[in-house]
């Protein structure tokens, strides 16, 4: 076991988890920043969705999924599910003092104070997420009075994992969840997509809020936070790469990479492991 960040090698991967391909947002993101860095992917797609259980099962999934990563050798973990940021951060954390550990919620709050003009910020999430008030709690200690309305978007999840990412099935779910928080003098200035699977909706989501609206989509967010925290320790130039890992369902998990992710090939090799 490492004692400090700076004693695990620098050519180790960063190691990422989600309940499903939707942290694969967050791992794109990583790719345009850090090209060479190795990255180790673990979708918990056995046991998805995280947003409807309780704290305590999510703690549970979110610190396995971790140690399982931390067993096959990462220096850095990224927890690139929203749920799982404002429940188990701190539990994760706590588990792997050695380890920096980067959660998509203070990074999406951080893009929300920064990009809102108003300070009128909608947050589309998870039922987990929006019941933690993570995302009213990060931006408040960054902007004070920020008026933060979250809202739970379960099937926004269910239809991301189906690959229906626009068209009139989405704009019709998109409509009955968040409709009413762009109209009138207290419409939202700023939309945040609080959970991973939500910017493969983002042209939808955009064409509800209007173009008076700003989006925030945590991933580039979470990707520069990642820069900051690697500073000194980055991988050598000419490595990279994208190993890919899922609790259940291999082959349908590289069938959905495949159509949602079409750099990664039509059929990328995906690893069945069990937590």
């Amino acid at each position: 076991m490492f004692t400090s960040p700076d004693a695990i090698p620098a050519t180790y991967p960063v190691g990422i988890f989600d309940s499903g391909v939707g942290g694969l947002t967050i791992a794109a993101a990583i790719r345009r920043s850090m090209p060479d860095e190795r990255l180790l992917y673990l979708g918990d797609v056995a046991r998805q969705p995280y947003g409807t259980k309780s704290p305590r099962t999510v703690t549970r999934y979110a610190v396995q999924a971790a140690e399982f990563l931390v067993e096959k050798g990462i220096k850095a973990l990224v927890v690139a599910c929203n749920t799982a940021s404002a429940v188990a951060l701190d539990a994760i954390a706590e588990r792997f003092p050695h380890l920096p550990v980067l959660g998509v919620v203070e990074a999406g709050a951080d893009g929300a104070a920064k990009a809102s003009a108003d300070g009128r910020i909608v947050v589309a999430a998870t039922e987990g997420t929006c019941r933690s008030q993570a995302y009213e709690r990060a931006i408040a200690r960054r902007r004070e009075g920020a008026r933060v309305r979250c809202v739970p978007c379960p099937l926004f999840v269910a239809l991301a994992e189906e690959g229906l990412t626009d068209g009139p099935i989405v704009d019709s779910v998109a409509r009955h969840y968040l409709g009413s928080l762009f109209d009138g003098s207290e419409a939202g200035d700023c939309l945040v997509l609080g959970c991973t699977h939500f910017p493969l909706l983002a042209p939808a989501l955009a064409r509800l809020a209007g173009p008076d609206v700003t989006l925030v989509d945590c991933a580039e967010a979470t990707a520069s936070m990642l820069v900051r925290r690697l500073a000194g320790r980055e991988a050598p130039p000419g490595g990279g790469g994208l190993q890919l890992i899922s609790t259940d369902a291999p082959e349908r998990f590289a069938r959905m990479v495949g159509k949602l992710f079409p750099a990664l090939g039509p059929a990328p090799e995906v690893e069945l492991a069990d937590l």
